[in-house]
């Protein structure tokens, strides 16, 4: 398969040919015009003006980047043409000269023609279609002259004419294998032996250029293998690699005609599929595709004696006229494919504009938390929670972000995506050192709580950096009293960490005095093992619970809550029930003895001022 070296090589020759042509034929005219054969040497000139002209058209015209498939087979056949007939004409001018015995003409015919002929196989050495046949069109006229001659040096001189033609030809051969050789490590992945990204780039350009000429389809496979660091990790490279070229060679057996793969890096491969008239034909052809290689390669694999199983995430972008851009592609591809890994792996997901919206809103998040503390858009909240006397006995810390652009932004939205890019430690020190000196201010105005709960990202928990930030923020706003009060909630996702590394930083926190509440508790990995080895002081009932629970409901369907009270008592661990709305949900917590509430029955998240003067009046 020809790649964009290929036409580049040869779309830089036309002009260095042209003018080794241009300048020595103006000697050819006045040698012709001193010997009486100037009109033919006139009409040649002319001839290979023209021929010059038509070359500097073609060579104006190569615009790779833009072409079509067809466009690109139409240009190489047109500038096919222009050599073949460029060097045939200089043959015709060593046929109108070399019978001219005056002023030795025949001499500079002959090397004029051996000259042409060591030019075009230096210059068209990348293509075999080209400097064989044109070698011939120049040193088959000279080997016949030599030979016509009909004197034994004649047959001296076309024996080597021959040899001549036979190194131009060697010469050029050798060159040609030497720049296949060299293209095809340019274009081919060392490992695999698939295409690489370099020439995967380019030949997606063309396949664009050549769907919106056409007005045709076709679709993108981005293949990504699940969990094929383990199998490196596990096994080791060699095993890895040794399962990299076998599933090469299985997407190579598997993908349809007219279509290529590629491997890009890592272990994701990309899929060009044939082209279709036919927007629905083509989406049901990529989907069955897909579910087919998802199948194929998750057939068993034996390698150096061990049997390998392997599942992958693939991605659809389906391909039309609408971009013309071969990188947006691929991105969505891309991102379909993260939408697999997001929901579980060994599946298929197609493009679709929701997903779009979802990732340009998410980069729009991402780029605009950036500069949210500098431009002090974050500011935090606090959520009363009630004893069943419906006292304020304590608070919840919660992160509100207002940006100019995207107005109110929920914490939902932004707490994950700061999470991802490590935003999270500089927001959650933030967070920290706010909450700290906002309670020491509260403690100092006289608003007693019993305590003071702040969320802790586990990314932020486990930084380095995590417990020496917390000693000097107690050291600079908290007193011995005051740190008892503090709760920090981490989520049942602790116990997916390090969980020896997560217990020997709970203890060290709560050595300072620090307690800690599992949030969310029942939804994820909730196990008696972890609340037996975490050291938990309290449990919050997730608002899914709490939001099912009315009067005269049967007491199978109160089974969670009582299940999480019962297991609350057992451990000695004090409950608050979040997400309270009705006075239905407060009154059946309370006969269950569920002793802390909060919720939008009491109040909704406040600032600082407000909930200062909600807490005043609700002491009065």
């Amino acid at each position: 398969m020809k790649d964009k070296r290929f036409y580049s090589f040869l779309h830089k020759q036309i002009p260095i040919i042209v003018a080794l042509s241009l300048f020595p034929g103006l000697g050819y005219i006045f040698l012709g015009w001193i010997h009486g054969i100037q009109t033919a040497a006139i009409i040649w000139y002319g001839l290979i003006f023209c021929t010059s002209l038509w070359g500097y058209r073609i060579y104006r015209a190569f615009r790779f980047e833009e072409m079509s498939e067809k466009e690109q087979s139409n240009w190489y056949l047109e500038l096919s043409w222009f050599y073949y007939i460029f060097f045939l004409l200089w043959t015709v001018i060593f046929l109108l000269y070399v019978t001219e015995d005056a002023y030795k003409l025949h001499y500079i015919a002959i090397f004029t023609q051996i000259g042409a002929s060591t030019v075009a196989s230096a210059l068209l050495i990348s293509d075999k279609r080209l400097f064989i046949p044109i070698i011939a069109i120049l040193m088959g006229p000279l080997i016949i002259y030599f030979y016509n001659i009909g004197e034994w040096y004649g047959y001296i001189l076309s024996i080597f004419a021959t040899i001549f033609m036979w190194v131009l030809y060697y010469a050029a051969n050798s060159s040609f294998n030497l720049l296949q050789h060299t293209s095809h490590q340019a274009n081919h992945d060392l490992l695999t032996g698939l295409y690489n990204r370099h020439f995967f780039i380019d030949y997606l350009q063309q396949r664009i250029n050549s769907l919106k000429e056409e007005n045709h389809y076709s679709y993108l496979l981005l293949i990504d293998l699940d969990h094929f660091k383990t199998v490196n990790d596990s096994l080791g490279h060699d095993v890895g690699d040794q399962l990299l070229r076998e599933i090469s060679l299985r997407l190579t057996q598997n993908i349809p005609q007219d279509s290529i793969v590629a491997r890009l890096g890592g272990d994701e491969f990309i899929v060009i599929g044939p082209k279709f008239n036919n927007q629905a034909r083509c989406q049901d052809a990529a989907l069955a595709l897909s579910e087919h290689l998802l199948a194929t390669l998750k057939q068993s694999y034996i390698i150096n004696l061990h049997h390998l199983y392997i599942s992958c995430s693939i991605g659809i972008s389906l391909m039309d006229s609408r971009s013309t851009n071969a990188n947006q592609f691929i991105k969505e591809a891309d991102i379909a494919m993260y939408e697999v890994k997001a929901t579980g792996r060994d599946a298929v997901f197609q493009f679709n504009e929701e997903m779009s919206l979802r990732v340009e809103s998410h980069l729009m998040i991402e780029r605009l938390l950036h500069f949210a503390l500098k431009k002090m858009e974050i500011e935090l909240h606090f959520q009363p929670q009630f004893d069943q006397d419906k006292k304020i006995i304590g608070a919840e810390t919660l992160v509100r972000w207002n940006n100019s652009k995207l107005g109110q932004v929920s914490p939902a939205d932004f707490i994950p995506i700061a999470e991802q890019t490590g935003l999270i430690i500089e927001l959650g020190e933030y967070i920290l050192e706010s909450a700290f000196e906002t309670f020491r201010n509260w403690c100092d105005r006289g608003i007693e709580l019993e305590q003071f709960s702040i969320n802790i990202s586990m990314r932020q928990f486990m930084h380095s950096n995590f417990t020496d930030d917390i000693k000097r923020l107690i050291h600079s706003y908290l007193k011995t009293d005051q740190v008892k009060k503090v709760i920090f909630e981490v989520t049942e996702t602790i116990v997916a960490e390090d969980i020896n590394k997560v217990v020997a930083i709970m203890h060290e926190l709560h050595d300072l005095g620090i307690r800690f509440s599992m949030d969310d508790f029942g939804t994820g990995y909730s196990s008696l093992s972890y609340l037996k080895q975490l050291p938990i002081d309290e449990i919050k009932i997730d608002r899914a619970f709490v939001s099912e629970l009315y009067q005269g409901q049967d007491e199978s369907e109160q089974a969670m809550i009582m299940t999480i009270l019962n297991m609350a008592k057992t451990f000695r661990l004090s409950t608050v029930a979040e997400g309270v709305e009705t006075e239905e949900q407060f009154q059946i917590l309370s006969n269950q003895q569920c002793k802390i509430f909060q919720g939008f029955l009491f109040a909704k998240a406040l600032p600082k001022v407000a909930f200062e003067a909600l807490y005043f009046d609700n002491r009065k």
